[in-house]
């Protein structure tokens, strides 16, 4: 089983930035897929980012050319750079890994709190 820790949200003003992190317990490895997901509230879970494990990166359209996903597989971790930050980014950022050939293996952290003022 692997435990995902998600850290770096808080309050930052609009036009700013903020770096999330997100530590497995476990190892992390190439083929894994790694993404990043926000609820906001009243509103769906939406996939933010990911990495495949073949490398493929994949963004939503609303933080295209804004936010940058990578991961570190030494480290165990999945990083989120976001940077022109906006009000509607405001929202609970979630850390998720999972396996394409494996349903079972498909983990998510507890979450951290992205809120962006204007």
């Amino acid at each position: 089983q692997v435990q995902l820790v998600e850290s770096g949200g808080g309050l930052v003003q609009a036009g700013g930035s903020l770096r999330l992190s997100c530590l497995a317990s476990g190892r992390i490895y190439s083929f894994d897929n790694v993404g990043w997901y926000r609820q906001a509230p009243g509103k769906q879970r939406e996939l933010v980012a990911a990495i495949t494990g073949g490398g493929t990166t994949n963004y939503a359209d609303s933080v295209k050319g804004r936010f940058i996903i990578s991961r570190d597989n030494a480290k165990n971790t999945v990083y989120l750079q976001m940077n022109s930050l906006k009000p509607e980014d405001t929202a609970v950022y979630y850390c998720n890994v999972r396996r394409s050939w494996n349903r079972d293996y498909d983990y998510w952290g507890q979450g951290t709190q992205v809120t962006v003022s204007s």
